[in-house]
C-alpha cells in the first residue's frame, strides 16, 4: 500500500498551483490593476518573495543541520544558504520601486495632453 502523501508536501503542491494560477490572473489584467498585484507580491516581508525568501533560507537551517551530521553533502546546506542570501538581496533591490509600483495603480486617469515619453531600458546598478 503507497504512503499517503504527507501534509506539507500537499500544501506545497497547492501553493504551487495558486502562483500558477496568480500568474494566469496576473497576464490578464490591465497594468493599473497588474502593478498592486506586482507589489504586494513582491513585498520583502509579507509577500510571497518575502515569505519565499524565508522558507529557503529555513530549509538551508535544515541542510545546515543535515550536512553537519553526515547525512546531506555541504553542497546542499551551501546552495540554499546562498539562494537565501541572493533572494533577500533581490527583496532588497526591488523594495527600492515598492512606492512606484504601489503608486501606479492608485493614478488618478486624467486625460494627457501629450502621450507619455518613452524610457531608456537601461539602468546602472550600484552593489
Amino acid at each position: 500500500m503507497p504512503q499517503p502523501i504527507p501534509y506539507p508536501v500537499r500544501l506545497a503542491d497547492a501553493i504551487a498551483h495558486h502562483l500558477a494560477r496568480l500568474t494566469d490572473q496576473l497576464s490578464q489584467l490591465p497594468p493599473d490593476q497588474a502593478a498592486p498585484v506586482i507589489a504586494r507580491v513582491l513585498d520583502p516581508e509579507d509577500g510571497v518573495l518575502g515569505r519565499f525568501t524565508h522558507l529557503v533560507a529555513t530549509g538551508s537551517y535544515f541542510a545546515k543541520d543535515q550536512a553537519e551530521r553526515g547525512i546531506l553533502p555541504p553542497e546542499v546546506w551551501l546552495a540554499l544558504g546562498r539562494a537565501a542570501n541572493e533572494l533577500h538581496d533581490i527583496g532588497l533591490d526591488l523594495d527600492e520601486h515598492a512606492d512606484a509600483l504601489s503608486a501606479f495603480g492608485t493614478r488618478p486617469t486624467t486625460t494627457a495632453a501629450s502621450p507619455p515619453a518613452a524610457a531608456a531600458l537601461v539602468v546602472r546598478r550600484r552593489r
